[in-house]
Order: C-alpha cells, then structure tokens, then sequence
C-alpha cells in the first residue's frame, strides 16, 4: 500500500515537474533581451549602452514595451538609467526614438569615473494574454582617461606610458617596438589602488635603444580599448663631448668649398676688344697716309 502511494506521489511530482518546466520554456520562447557583458568608455564622452528585445512571431504587443535601465545595485529610485532619475537628467537618450523598436539602447553623455558599474536592461512587455517582463544579463560600464606616450621628463632616454582607469584587473599595458612585445613590469597590479578614487593609474616604461615605432595598447582582458604611437629617431651628437651619449656615429657636414673670383679672365675679355679697336684705328691711319 505505502509503495502504490510513494509511487502515485512520484508521479503527481513528476508531472508538477514537466508542467514547470513547460510553463518556464514557454514563456522565455516568448522573448529575450541581449547586451554585452562589459563596455569601455573614454572619460568625458559618449557612450552607446546596447540593449536588444528579441520576440518570437506569435508575441503580439497591445501598448509599446515599457524600457527600464537599472543602476545596479539598485537601492532607491535614483538608481534608474532609463527612465532617468534625478542624477542622470540631461545625459541619457533613447537612441531609437520609436518605441516600438527593438533596439532598446541608450546614449549615455559625458561619462565620468563615478558611472563605472552595472547596468540592467530590463523591458516589460503587454500582450493580450497579459504582461510579462524580460531582463538582460548586465553589462560592467568602465572608463579609461586619455593616454599618454612620451619621454619621460627627467630621463630621454626613458619612454613612459601612463592612463588613468576604473579598477578592473582585466586592464593592462603593453608597449611594442616595431611590433614586436616588449618585457616589462605587470601594470595591471601597478598604480594608485587609493579606495576613495574611482580610478588607478598605470604605468609603463622601457628604455630606448634604437630607431623605431613604439606603440602603447591598453587591453581589458583580450579586447584592444586604445592605442597610442611614438616615433623615435636617435639623436646625432653636433659637439664632440656629445659624441658619447648618442649611439650613432656623429656626421658632421662637408666643408663646402670656396670658389675665388678669376680677375684674369674678366682683365683678358676687356683686353681683346680694347687691341681689335686699336688694331682697327692703326689700319685706317695707315690707309689715310
């Protein structure tokens, strides 16, 4: 007797289990929301925050899908992307004004180091049928500063490379010459981890050696965020002392050579026309005698 019941109570389960699980496939048929894990921003510009609403064909809306855009995490109204809350107001923007749009993205102006996070993407959608709601998988926003690539003040020889980024260990510095990679420290463990900043910075030097296009790359994880080049040219010593602090031999310039001026050509091509002349006025004297 306890058998048959365990048995029917499995079986009830069951059933209660693929009923489940047909109700949940079911309703993620209905639609999904799509947006990237990570975005990169420079600090002070623009940003486009994707987002994706993806139906299936038998989803038929009634009013336009409602957008939301979460700060996450979020703990109060002010956290909201889209519709804008109070610390946002005049820096987002639909970038599909259609609201029936699938395209879901926003544009987000002047970021700064204080909107590096999370933000969700979130779209509720109202059919017939009633109203369900469809959430993306978050996207990490982070913020990198303008790259600098130079020499560095107190040593030429010295070739620095610095940029102000979010805290993320993804981030890392990698300098080249003539694209090949160069060893140097880790940067990505390098720079200012002071808390109560948004930002480290990292840095990157290598001493020059020679001739050469150097290039800085800044990479979150595998993707290539910005890039910054430096041409290098050795420099030729133009004093002797100089000579030892260059590695190419000093070239000094061919004397030129001086040209003097030939008196005695000018003097004979006055002199021949003086003598025919006079030739000339002898004959005629003599011819008058």
């Amino acid at each position: 007797m306890l058998k048959i019941f365990l048995s029917e109570v499995t079986e009830w389960g069951w059933i209660q289990w693929m009923f489940f699980l047909f109700m949940v496939s079911g309703t993620c048929s209905q639609g999904t929301v799509d947006q990237p894990p990570v975005l990169t921003a420079a600090l002070g510009h623009d940003a486009i925050m994707p987002c994706q609403l993806s139906l299936s064909d038998n989803v038929k809306m009634v009013i336009p899908p409602v957008l939301y855009w979460a700060v996450l995490p979020q703990e109060s109204d002010d956290d909201k992307l889209w519709p804008p809350s109070e610390n946002y107001k005049e820096r987002v923007d639909l970038l599909d004004k259609d609201l029936y749009s699938p395209n879901k993205s926003v544009l987000f102006r002047n970021v700064q180091w204080a909107d590096s996070g999370r933000y969700q993407c979130k779209v509720s959608i109202t059919t017939k049928d009633g109203r369900f709601r469809r959430l993306g998988n978050t996207s990490l926003l982070v913020v990198h500063d303008t790259m600098t690539f130079n020499l560095s003040g107190h040593n030429d020889s010295l070739l620095r490379c610095e940029v102000n980024v979010t805290h993320n260990p993804g981030f890392v510095l990698t300098i080249f010459h003539d694209g090949y990679k160069l060893e140097t420290g880790d940067s990505s463990a390098s720079g200012d981890s002071n808390s109560s900043l948004h930002f480290v910075t990292l840095s990157e030097a290598v001493l020059l050696s020679s001739d050469g296009t150097y290039e800085c790359q800044l990479h979150l994880n595998e993707d290539l965020i910005t890039t910054s080049i430096f041409d290098y040219h050795l420099p030729v010593a133009e004093e002797p002392k100089d000579a030892g602090k260059n590695v190419s031999a000093t070239v000094q310039p061919d004397k030129p050579v001086e040209y003097k001026e030939p008196w005695h050509l000018y003097i004979a091509l006055l002199l021949v026309p003086t003598i025919v002349l006079l030739v000339l006025l002898t004959a005629l004297l003599i011819r008058r005698d």
